[in-house]
Formats: C-alpha cells, structure tokens, sequence
C-alpha cells in the first residue's frame, strides 16, 4: 500500500464487517458498495472455525475494494496464528481489537510489515486512557470504536453519557496525534433504518470519519449520512467563491464573517464530497 493510499483513510465512510469463515461471502462483501470490508477473525468465528478462517484468508484473492482483518486479541491462543496469517495475505491492513498497549500495535508492524496498516480498536477504559499513544503509533492510521465491548468493560449502559464522553475524546486524541478521524461502532439494530441514520449522524457529529458495518444493507444509507448535503455543498461553494473573489482581508457572506476556520470547514465539506482528504 502506497503513502497516497494511507493518506486517502478519509474515504473509508463505511466498513463492513464479514465473517472470517464464510469465504463464499468475500467477494459479495467487496461488490456491497462499502469502501472497505473487514474480514473477522475475532467475534463473527467460533472457536472451533478459526482454523478454518485463516486457511481462508490464505487464499483470498485480491479484492477490488480495501480489505482489513480483525484478528483476535493479543493474550489469546490465535493471537500468534493470526499475525502468521495476515502477514502474507492479500490485505491491506489489520484491525487490532481490544487494544491497550502500544507495544502490541508494534508487535503487529514487526509481523505484518510496512506496507500494511494498522486500525486499533478502542473498547476499554485501558484503552481510550492510552488512545494518544495508540493512535500515534508507527503503521497505524486512524482508530476504531467498539462501544459494546467498552460498555461492558465499564459496566455502563451502551448509550451512557461515558460512552459519549469516549467517541468525543477518541475524535479529540486523533486529532492531537494528527491522524485520521476514527471510526465509529456497529448499530447492531437491522430492523430500523432510522436508528441507523440516527447514530451515523451522531457519528459524523462528532467528527468521526466512517461507522462498522454489520450487513450490507447498511452501507448505502450510512454512505449518504456522511456525505455532505446539497445545502452544505452550496454554501461551502459560495463560501470559496467569495474569497476567491476577495483574496485579502475579512469577508462578510449573507452577514457573517468569513476567515480562515469557515474557509477550512468550506474545503473540508467539498473534499468530503469528493471522496479526499476531510
């Protein structure tokens, strides 16, 4: 994978996840419209599948979309396997659940080498204290939120104001170590469209890059949640065309004052709908 490619991390608005022992469904996974999909080594395989999945994994083709792994955590039995198997893989890089420490996160670039990228996964108190450091290191690109995971490490409601307090310091620690906004969890909820746009638009709120997936039907509302709107992208348009048309000093637009920071959101919002750098 290319430096360019690793700088385009804003486009992943959508990542779907797969179950590792279903090598029938990788393909369909890559063609559901996702900008990239998860291959699951961790939660989505039983115990007595996991073999399997990897022997899967080796002999994965390359995909016409991004393709991430999840391995399983490190302190588990299928943690050595499974660095062994993604090192050789068709991928373009590993989802790290459970992560704490960032000598782990180098003990997976020493394993999978330079040329894939590493996603940590945030869902624990552990985690989120040392998100700067993981975030910040070698490989990794930007972060990933488990909600679930992190609820129960705590012992708290799902939807509790801890979990708010986590997604909006994992946004804030990015951005700190000057990488790509996160991603947020899964909406496990496959009955109600709303409850998804719901959350995708907390997400995007919030200034997360993309949201998990867990079934394809999920990809094409979430796409549309994070792009811009068409009023968005009108205003982000006349916004640059007014500094266009006035290059130094203050502008006024409609009565508000326009200077750097709106300038910047302007760029943000139509480098969004372009798929580029946000």
């Amino acid at each position: 994978m290319s430096n360019s490619r690793k700088a385009n991390s804003s486009s992943w608005s959508t990542l779907l996840f797969v179950p590792g022992d279903r090598p029938e469904r990788f393909a369909k996974a890559a063609a559901s419209g996702a900008d990239a999909i998860i291959i699951d080594l961790e939660d989505a395989v039983r115990s007595e599948s996991k073999g399997f999945a990897r022997v899967a994994l080796s002999e994965l083709p390359r995909l016409a979309c991004t393709v991430f792994v999840r391995i399983n955590p490190v302190g588990s039995a299928e943690w050595g396997p499974d660095l062994a198997a993604v090192a050789g893989a068709a991928i373009d890089g590993v989802v790290v659940p459970k992560a704490e420490e960032p000598r782990h996160l180098a003990e997976v670039a020493r394993n999978i080498g330079a040329a894939k990228i590493i996603l940590p996964q945030i869902e624990s108190a552990r985690g989120l204290d040392n998100a700067r450091d993981l975030i910040a290191a070698e490989g990794v690109v930007c972060a990933v939120f488990g909600h679930l995971d992190f609820s129960a490490d705590l012992g708290c409601a799902p939807e509790s104001d801890i979990v708010t307090f986590a997604r909006a310091m994992l946004v804030y620690q990015s951005r700190l170590a000057n990488k790509a906004a996160p991603i947020d969890s899964v909406t496990v909820d496959l009955s109600s469209e709303s409850a998804l746009l719901r959350d995708a638009q907390r997400a995007r709120d919030f200034g997360f890059g993309g949201k998990l997936l867990i079934h394809p039907k999920q990809v094409e509302p979430v796409r549309r949640a994070f792009e811009p709107t068409t009023d968005e992208l009108t205003w982000a348009s006349r916004v640059l065309e007014a500094a266009e048309a006035s290059p130094s000093g203050a502008l006024l637009l409609d009565g508000k004052m326009i200077d750097k920071p709106v300038l910047d959101a302007a760029r943000r919002t139509l480098a969004r709908a372009n798929k580029g750098v946000g």
